[in-house]
């Protein structure tokens, strides 16, 4: 029993810890950011200092004793404070991504503070303030400090002495653990058709109910919409469902699929699950509760393999063994106006599945940058700068830059770019190749488009 008494403690305060950080950050930032934007229309790199010196050689059993004490019980204690002291006294910087991990589900307030005085003496800086823990990731990742020796066996200890049902989903595979964090909310572990049960979780949809445009009086024409055409058939789904539900599983023009939509990137996605090989099983797409820079980590019911959710590759399980890789359908986002008007035949989810809920993280929480770490951003666009995402035949990863874009077709301009044309659908754009293929095309935020796709190229390349 105090075992889980302990577990929803540490679940409570990370949570509370996660809901003050974007209402300081908002009320401290915003004026500034509005301004910094408004003078700054590119990026700007941060300078996060010098990397420490990385030791490469193996745990000794002294070290390995430490982190046992420290991951091994949930408890603070004595015990605990002497098992630090060992640990600074490695410098080994390579430790500090356990340590981060053990600060993202403090068990208290002074053991948190004995975990941030640990963190800073392995980093050789004093980090203070608020979010110590954020500011330290985003060091770790900006300086690519490698995992210490059995890092995925220490952070499954971690994270499934929370919420075991991750354990099947810490496995080895394509997927850089170091990275991975809580979003600080539970694993959707229902199953397929099960979704109208209530769950600790951010709660998919599967075969949502639908409506046509007659039906959706309560839809205002300025919403936001994600719009999907697949075989002549159109669906709309609005942005304030896919605030809550985040994830649904649809069958449109007669082709399945997984519809994520990640708040922090800005991102809505269409992942065909079917037409796979022989013997696979139409993937049931969740949402994990984990995050791989401030990007959701979705995985896979049936086979419980993790999945990329920006790039659609199966990372670890059976799936990623067989190589399996979504084929993406374009995400046209726009206003609900403007998308039934160009199609007004389409169908559109309806108001219940918001669950009654009407909020727009984009100007709420995430208004002024990133909450998650996410390391350095490429410089050359602001970090939530909208992008259209596409990736070429020919395998070549493109950005462009949406305000410019829609400006440019506005004014009746052609906008052709390597081999890729962009158009303007229902108010927003698609991109095709130079054989009019449907190029699967999205957009996000820029950082999260640029770091999952490094060296992207970017339109206009000014």
């Amino acid at each position: 029993m105090m075992k889980y008494i302990l577990i929803l403690a540490v679940m409570l305060v990370a949570v509370l810890t996660y809901s003050s950080f974007s209402s300081l950050v908002k009320a401290e930032s915003s004026a500034k950011t509005a301004v910094a934007r408004a003078a700054l229309p590119l990026g700007q790199a941060i300078d996060f200092g010098s990397s420490p010196k990385v030791i490469d050689t193996p745990l000794t059993m002294t070290t390995r004793d430490a982190l046992d004490v420290l991951i091994g019980s949930l408890s603070d204690g004595e015990e605990k404070n002497k098992a630090l002291s060992t640990i600074v006294d490695t410098r080994d910087v390579r430790l500090a991504w356990i340590l981060t991990d053990l600060m993202r589900f403090p068990t208290s307030r002074e053991f948190g503070r004995e975990l941030t005085q640990s963190m800073n003496a392995l980093l050789g800086k004093q980090l203070e303030g608020f979010d110590t823990w954020g500011k330290a990731v985003n060091r770790l990742m900006a300086w690519d400090i490698p995992a210490p020796p059995d890092y995925l066996n220490y952070k499954r200890q971690i994270f499934t002495s929370v919420i075991p049902a991750w354990t099947p989903l810490f496995s080895p595979g394509a997927i850089d653990w170091r990275h991975v964090t809580w979003g600080g909310v539970g694993i959707d572990a229902r199953a397929f058709g099960k979704t109208e049960q209530s769950c600790n979780c951010i709660p998919a949809s599967d075969n949502p109910e639908v409506s046509d445009v007659d039906g959706a009086g309560w839809l205002s024409n300025n919403a936001t919409v994600f719009g999907v055409s697949i075989n002549g058939e159109h669906r709309a789904y609005p942005r304030r469902i896919m605030e809550v539900r985040e994830m649904v599983n649809d069958t449109l023009g007669g082709r399945s699929l997984g519809i994520p939509y990640c708040t922090l990137c800005g991102s809505a996605q269409a992942w065909f699950t079917d037409q796979l090989p022989a013997g696979v099983e139409r993937p049931v797409l969740r949402t994990s509760g984990l995050l791989i820079r401030s990007n959701k980590v979705m995985y896979d019911l049936v086979t419980q393999s993790v999945f990329d959710t920006f790039l659609g590759t199966a990372v670890t399980g059976p799936l990623a063994q067989q190589g399996i890789q979504l084929k993406q359908a374009s995400v046209v986002t726009t206003s609900w106006g403007a998308w039934k008007k160009a199609h007004p035949e389409t169908t559109v989810l309806v108001e219940r599945l918001a669950l009654g809920r009407d909020f727009d993280f984009r100007s709420g929480r995430d208004a002024n940058g990133p909450i998650f770490p996410i390391g350095n951003v490429d410089p050359r666009l602001a970090a939530q700068e909208d992008v259209l995402g596409v990736v070429t035949s020919a395998g070549t990863p493109i950005a462009f830059h949406v305000p410019s874009l829609i400006a440019a077709l506005d004014a009746g301009d052609a906008v052709e770019f390597d081999g890729v044309k962009v158009v303007l659908d229902g108010g927003g754009v698609r991109a095709f190749d130079s054989q009019g293929g449907d190029l699967g095309t999205h957009q996000a935020f820029w950082f999260a488009w640029s770091q999952f796709h490094i060296g992207t190229k970017l339109w206009p390349d000014s």
